[in-house]
């Protein structure tokens, strides 16, 4: 916290330069130490594609899946891990407890655990073996166990569309990408709008990548272990739920009740391990932490040369909205939670207040939403007016003399 904090005051006052005359795109007067329109856009495209494209580890989807599916499919969490990327980091930390508390009440491997919690084991007859509740059956639970204890870790691993390198390089762009924000802010040259956003992203994706570490990326296919083998249990269709539910589970995390494995053929797009109401509101707090770190970068370009007053004074407070709204979610969550579990919730009054926080929820969230696409459309509409600073590279050769 104090590291950010050093940063954010850095960014503030060594982001904005004095005034100076706006100059067209790609204007440089140094022709061995300039950078194009072009550049600056390819380098935070590329970094904002590795945190969300190649970061976002999938649950297993349903099968019979055609190519096009697959990648609407991914591409629908890509664009939530734009739009919000806390709520990614809030699922990548409730699917990191659940493996590891599957690797101890069960002897799983991490990767073991993972791969359970994600919908990665099917029985003979079809549906995800994906709750506590089937490992526990006293008839199936025994040999539901002992086949997934006997599925070698490196056959799972064999199963990924990725691997350390692969999730190393991608961490590497995050990094380095940071480390050319902050070279820029120690030489005093404008780092652009742009540039803040895509650093928001690379900062909070640094979770997501470690969260998932050992989550295999991207498996198209599960692991069918043997019993049971009742015809009567087939499942015909894949898991479906409303975009409500959809966002309701991926914010609130699943009960161990919302969702019945035996009536469909794949879990839910952000279906974990159901975990205690402890876990529960920790990965909420993970969540809200998440989200207010992505909202306070954003400010660190308070002082930023905006090309209009207008523009800075949106960036300002589209920013404090988006540093502040995650906060406010976890309360109204931790009030419900105290009310739920008092007699004061069958009451009147409590009823009212339940239906407040909903509201407070929905409105919360909407005008999260909305003040996150201005986040995204402002910075490439600064890019029309840039001053001559931005179009200024980086001398690296301060830092490593020979260069």
């Amino acid at each position: 916290m104090l590291i950010l904090l050093f940063l954010i005051y850095t960014f503030s006052w060594k982001i904005s330069l004095p005034p100076n005359t706006r100059a067209p795109a790609d204007s440089c007067d140094d022709i061995n130490n300039c950078r194009k329109l072009f550049d600056i856009m390819w380098g935070c495209l590329a970094t904002i594609f590795a945190c969300t494209w190649v970061s976002v580890h999938p649950n297993v989807p349903p099968p019979n899946q055609s190519g096009l599916a697959l990648f609407w499919r991914r591409l629908k969490m890509m664009l939530i891990g734009i739009i919000a990327p806390e709520i990614m980091v809030g699922f990548a930390a409730r699917q990191f407890l659940a493996a590891r508390m599957l690797s101890k009440e069960y002897n799983f491997s991490r990767t073991h655990g993972y791969f359970f919690s994600m919908g990665g084991f099917v029985s003979s007859t079809g549906y995800p073996v994906a709750t506590k509740e089937q490992l526990e059956d006293p008839e199936h639970g025994p040999e539901f166990l002992k086949t997934i204890r006997n599925v070698d870790e490196e056959d799972i691993k064999d199963k990924s569309k990725g691997d350390a390198l692969s999730k190393g390089v991608a961490l590497a762009q995050g990094i380095w990408f940071t480390t050319h924000c902050l070279a820029r802010v120690h030489q005093h040259l404008m780092v652009t709008e742009l540039e803040v956003a895509t650093l928001a992203f690379a900062v909070v994706n640094v979770f997501i990548w470690l969260l998932w570490w050992d989550k295999p990326l991207d498996v198209q296919r599960p692991i069918v272990i043997e019993p049971p083998k009742s015809s009567d249990l087939q499942p015909t269709i894949p898991h479906s739920q409303s975009g409500v539910d959809h966002f309701s589970g991926a914010i609130l995390g699943y009960t161990g009740h919302s969702y019945n494995p035996l009536s469909s053929t794949s879990v839910p797009s952000f279906w974990y391990l159901p975990m205690s109401n402890n876990f529960q509101y920790g990965t909420m707090g993970i969540t809200a932490l998440a989200g207010s770190v992505f909202g306070t970068i954003h400010c660190a370009a308070w002082n930023t040369d905006f090309p209009t007053a207008a523009e800075m004074w949106i960036w300002r407070s589209c920013s404090l909205v988006i540093a502040a709204i995650p906060v406010i979610l976890l309360l109204a969550a931790f009030v419900s939670f105290i009310i739920n579990h008092t007699t004061f919730e069958k009451t009147n009054l409590g009823e009212t207040f339940n239906d407040i926080l909903g509201i407070v929820f929905c409105g919360c969230m909407a005008i999260y939403i909305f003040t996150r696409l201005i986040l995204i459309v402002l910075p490439l509409a600064a890019l029309r007016s840039l001053p001559q600073s931005a179009f200024i590279d980086v001398n690296w050769s301060a830092y490593i003399p020979h260069l």
